[in-house]
C-alpha cells in the first residue's frame, strides 16, 4: 500500500490513547479517502490553485494571471508535501470569481452547472440583460472578459453593483450575487429592500490599506479574547472596525489577553443570527465597515502583540436565494446536497456537499482568502459537532463511548473535509492555530492529521460553561459538588488541548444570562456603586465571579477564553435588533461606561481579570503540564491543585473559614501569595496578610510530599508560588514591559530576533527569581528554550523542550 494511503504517524495516536486500537482500521479508512482526496486534486490541478480560486472566480483586479499546470501521473503524499503544487491549489482565489487584469480587462470565472447560459450585469452596462454572456467551459465553469475602456480604465468601475444572470434549462432568469464577492451592502431601509448588493472593490492603490505590523507568533498560553465588532460600543447602534481597532484593542491588550478571536465577520443578511447564516462567504461584513477597516484592525491588533483569530462558519449556510449561496443555478445541487442531507432542521440552513470538487475549492479557497487578503492568524470552526455525524449531533448525549465517534453514525466527508482544511492552513501558515467547537468529544480530532486525527490544534472545552450555568442556576452553595465540579474542569483528552471559558457568546445570548447577572441579577442595577452598602448578593457575586473564573482558567484546559465585556461583569444578556425587541440597540452593545467609571465595583472585576491574566504570564500554568489536584473536600468546600509552579486554594464555603488549613504540596520550602481573590483592590475584604510566608512541614497530606497550613476566610481564592525570593513591585512593572501584549514593537525597533530574545530573557529573570535549587534552575532554562523553539516556529523541538 502506498505511503498516500496510510497515516504515517498512526503509532503515535495509538500510543497515546490505546483504545484507538480498536479502531485503527476506521482511522486508517478515514486517512485514506483524505490521501486519495489529496492526490486527485494535485493529480488534477495543483493544490495551491485549487484553493486560491478566490483570485479567478468572481470580480477582482489581479496581477499576470496564472496558468492552472496540470501533470501527469499520481503522486503520493510525500511528493505532494515536496511540490509547489499543493501551494498552487490551495489558493484558487487567485482566479475565480471576477478580476481586473494586468491590462486593465475584466476576466470573470464562475462555477455554475446547471445553468444554460451566464451573463453579466451591472452599473457598468446599464444593467443590460444579455450584453455580456459568458463563454461555457467544462465541468459546470464559465468565463467571461471584457476589454478596458477607451482611457484604458476597467469596465467595471471600483465600488459599481454588479449582479449575474442565471438562465436555467426551462427558461427562467434568475438575478443572482457571485459567491465570490468580496465586498456586498445592504441598501438604505428608505429603498424598500433588505437584499445585499455585490459592490466590486477594486479601490485605487493609495486607498488600499499596507500592512505594516508584524505577525506574532502563536501563543504557547493562549488567552482569547472572544469579541463581536458590531456590539463593540457603548452607543446605541453597529460599532465599526476602526471603532474597534481604536477602542477596544487597547482595552484588551491592558487586560493581558494574547489573542482576539473576531465573530460574525462572513457577511450574514440577518445581523440578529450572531453571524451564523452566512450569505456571502468571502464578503467581510460591511456593516462594520470596508475591507480595508478591517485590515486596519488587524493590523492594529498585530502591533499591540495580539494574535487574530476568525470565527469560520464552513458547517452549513444561509438558505437565502437572492444575496445567498442557496440555489445559485437554480437547483438545490450546486455547493450543498441536493437531496435530506443538504437542510439542517434545527438551524433552518443549507449543509455543504463535501465530495463536490467546487465546493471543497469554494471552502479551502475562503479559509486561504482570510489568512492572505486580511492576515487573521487562524480560525475557531463553528459547528463542528454538526459536521462530524450524520445526526449532527442533535439528539444525542455522546456517553464517551468510542463506538460513538467511529461507526456508522459519523460523517466522513465532512472530517476528510476538515482534515483536508486543517492539513492546507498548517502545510502554509506554520504559525497558524485551528480550534474546533465540538462538544461530542470526538477522540483524536485534535491530534495531526498525518496521525490520522482531524487536525486542529484545540478545542473548546464547551462542558465548563454548562457547568457553571447548572450550579448556579438549580444549585444552593451549600449543594455545591466539588468533584463534580473538579470532574468538568479536569474531563478532557490527553495530549489534545482545550480552551476552557466559563462563559462565551452562547451563554449571554437572550434566553440566558452572563455569570455575573446569574450570580446578582436585578442588585447590580442599584448596589454596584461603591458608594452604595455592600449587600450580601452584591457580596456573594463579586466573591464568586473571581473564584469561578480562576478555577476555570487554573484547571479547565490549556487555553483560555473570555466574551467581550465579561471580564468586567458585564450585565444582563445579549439582544440583537430584532422585530420582536423593536429593533432596539440596548442590549446589543458593550456598555464600557461601567467600567471606565471608578466609582461602580465593576472596576474590582475588571482589575482582577487583568492580575489573573497577568500572574499567568508569570507564572504560564496554561503551557504547563496537567494539574495535580490534592484536595475536593464536599464539606469543607476546599479545592486544591497545583500547576506549574503555582499553587492554587479555593474556599467556595459561604460562611466557613480556615484558619489553619492542611494542603499537601510536594515541594518544600517557603511559600508566598501571588494573587488573592479578597484583596481589597479586588472588592475584597483584606483578610489575608500577604507579608506572610508559609513554610512547609515534612508530614505528607492527600499524596504529596509535604504540607503548610493556610488560612483561607469563606469565599476565597488564593494562589501561591514556591520560592524565595518573590517578585518586588519594581520588577513586576519591569516584567510587564516585557510582557508578550507588549514586546512585538521591540521586534519590530530592534529588527526580530533580539527583540524576541530580549522578552526572553525577561520571562527568564523572573522565573530564576523563584529558583531554589539546581533542578529548578535547570527546569527553568529548558522553558525559556521551548519559548524560543516556539517564537522560532519549531513546535515539534519546543515541546520536546
Amino acid at each position: 500500500m502506498s505511503f498516500a494511503e496510510n497515516p504515517p504517524k498512526i503509532e503515535a495516536l495509538l500510543q497515546s490513547d490505546g483504545y484507538l486500537r480498536l479502531h485503527e482500521t476506521e482511522i486508517r479508512r478515514r486517512y485514506r479517502e483524505f490521501a486519495r482526496q489529496l492526490v486527485a486534486i494535485e493529480k488534477a490541478e495543483g493544490l495551491d490553485a485549487f484553493s486560491r480560486s478566490y483570485d479567478s472566480y468572481g470580480i477582482h483586479v489581479t496581477k499576470d494571471h496564472r496558468g492552472v499546470v496540470s501533470e501527469s501521473g499520481t503522486r503520493q503524499l510525500v511528493a505532494i508535501e515536496k511540490a509547489e503544487g499543493l501551494d498552487a491549489f490551495s489558493r484558487s482565489y487567485d482566479s475565480y470569481g471576477i478580476h481586473v487584469t494586468k491590462d486593465q480587462s475584466v476576466e470573470a470565472v464562475e462555477w455554475c452547472p446547471k445553468a444554460e447560459k451566464l451573463f453579466l450585469r451591472g452599473d457598468f452596462n446599464q444593467w443590460n440583460r444579455t450584453s455580456h454572456p459568458f463563454e461555457r467551459q467544462e465541468f459546470g465553469k464559465w468565463r467571461l472578459k471584457i476589454a478596458p475602456n477607451a482611457d484604458g480604465s476597467p469596465a467595471i468601475p471600483h465600488g459599481s453593483k454588479v449582479k449575474l444572470l442565471v438562465v436555467t434549462s426551462d427558461g427562467q432568469q434568475l438575478d443572482r450575487l457571485d459567491p465570490w464577492a468580496t465586498y456586498v451592502v445592504q441598501p438604505p431601509k428608505e429603498s424598500g429592500t433588505t437584499l445585499y448588493d455585490h459592490v466590486f472593490w477594486n479601490p485605487p492603490q493609495e486607498q488600499r490599506h499596507v500592512f505594516r505590523a508584524q505577525k506574532p507568533p502563536a501563543p504557547r498560553n493562549l488567552k482569547i479574547y472572544e469579541s463581536h465588532v458590531g456590539i463593540a460600543s457603548n452607543e446605541y447602534k453597529v460599532a465599526t472596525y476602526r471603532e474597534f481597532a481604536d477602542n477596544v484593542v487597547p482595552r484588551i491588550k491592558r487586560q493581558g489577553y494574547n489573542a482576539i478571536q473576531l465573530m460574525a465577520i462572513q457577511e450574514h443578511a440577518y445581523y440578529a443570527s450572531f453571524g451564523y447564516q452566512v450569505t456571502s462567504f468571502f464578503a467581510a461584513s460591511s456593516r462594520y465597515g470596508t475591507p480595508e477597516d478591517l485590515k486596519y484592525l488587524i493590523d492594529t491588533a498585530h502591533a499591540s502583540g495580539l494574535y487574530c483569530l476568525l470565527d469560520i462558519v464552513h458547517s452549513h449556510a444561509s438558505k437565502n436565494v437572492l444575496d445567498g449561496l442557496n440555489q445559485f443555478d437554480g437547483t438545490d445541487g450546486a455547493f450543498f446536497h441536493a437531496n435530506g442531507r443538504g437542510f439542517h432542521d434545527l438551524w433552518d440552513s443549507r449543509l455543504f456537499d463535501f465530495t463536490q470538487w467546487e465546493v471543497q475549492r469554494f471552502l479551502l479557497s475562503n479559509l486561504r482568502y482570510y489568512l492572505d487578503a486580511f492576515q487573521f492568524d487562524g480560525f475557531r470552526f463553528d459547528g463542528v459537532t454538526s459536521m462530524l455525524y450524520h445526526s449532527h449531533g442533535m439528539g444525542v448525549g455522546f456517553s464517551g463511548d468510542y463506538n460513538e465517534y467511529f461507526g456508522l453514525a459519523t460523517d466522513t466527508e465532512s472530517f476528510n473535509y476538515l482534515q483536508l482544511a486543517n492539513h492546507v492552513i498548517h502545510r502554509f501558515y506554520p504559525n497558524a492555530l485551528t480550534i474546533a467547537e465540538d462538544v461530542s468529544g470526538m477522540p483524536a480530532l485534535c491530534r495531526p492529521v498525518e496521525e490520522g486525527g482531524g487536525g486542529f490544534d484545540l478545542r473548546l472545552g464547551m462542558a465548563i460553561p454548562d457547568m457553571w450555568i447548572k450550579v448556579l442556576k438549580h444549585l444552593k452553595d451549600d449543594d455545591w459538588d466539588m468533584q463534580q465540579i473538579v470532574h468538568t474542569l479536569t474531563n478532557r483528552r490527553w495530549q489534545e488541548r482545550t480552551v476552557a471559558y466559563a462563559e462565551s457568546h452562547d451563554q449571554a445570548l437572550v434566553g440566558d444570562k452572563t455569570l455575573a447577572f446569574w450570580l446578582m441579577d436585578k442588585e447590580m442595577y442599584d448596589f454596584m456603586s461603591k458608594v452604595t452598602p455592600l449587600t450580601p448578593i452584591i457580596d456573594r457575586g463579586l466573591a464568586l465571579h473571581k473564584m469561578i473564573r480562576l478555577l476555570t482558567h487554573g484547571l479547565g484546559g490549556e487555553a483560555w477564553l473570555n466574551f467581550i465585556g465579561n471580564e468586567f461583569g458585564h450585565p444582563e444578556w445579549l439582544d440583537f435588533p430584532r422585530v420582536g425587541n423593536n429593533e432596539s440597540y440596548h442590549h446589543a452593545r458593550r456598555q464600557w461606561n461601567l467600567i471606565d467609571d471608578s466609582l461602580l465595583r465593576y472596576d474590582f472585576l475588571n482589575e482582577f481579570d487583568a492580575e489573573m491574566n497577568a500572574t499567568e504570564e508569570r507564572f504560564r500554568w496554561l503551557s504547563a503540564s496537567g494539574a495535580w489536584v490534592s484536595t475536593k473536600h464536599q464539606d469543607d468546600k476546599v479545592i486544591v491543585f497545583e500547576r506549574s509552579s503555582a499553587l492554587f486554594v479555593f474556599n467556595f464555603h459561604p460562611n466557613k473559614s480556615f484558619p489553619d488549613y492542611r494542603i499537601g504540596v510536594e515541594k518544600a520550602g517557603k511559600y508566598r501569595i501571588v494573587l488573592d481573590s479578597d484583596e481589597q483592590r479586588f472588592g475584597g475584604h483584606s483578610r489575608v496578610d500577604h507579608n506572610t510566608d508559609f513554610f512547609t512541614h515534612a508530614e505528607g497530606w492527600n499524596g504529596r510530599r509535604n504540607s503548610l497550613l493556610v488560612y483561607i476566610p469563606s469565599r476565597v481564592a488564593l494562589e501561591l508560588v514556591f520560592g524565595s525570593n518573590p517578585l518586588s513591585e519594581e520588577w513586576r512593572q519591569q516584567y510587564l514591559e516585557f510582557s508578550p501584549n507588549v514586546f512585538y514593537g521591540l521586534v519590530q525597533r530592534k529588527g526580530g530576533p533580539c527583540g524576541v530574545l530580549a522578552a526572553i530573557q525577561a520571562h527568564l529573570l523572573v522565573r530564576l527569581f523563584f529558583c531554589e535549587t539546581d533542578a529548578d534552575v535547570r527546569q527553568c532554562l529548558a522553558k525559556a528554550m521551548a519559548d524560543i523553539l516556539w517564537r522560532a516556529g519549531d513546535r515539534k523541538r519546543a515541546f520536546v523542550a
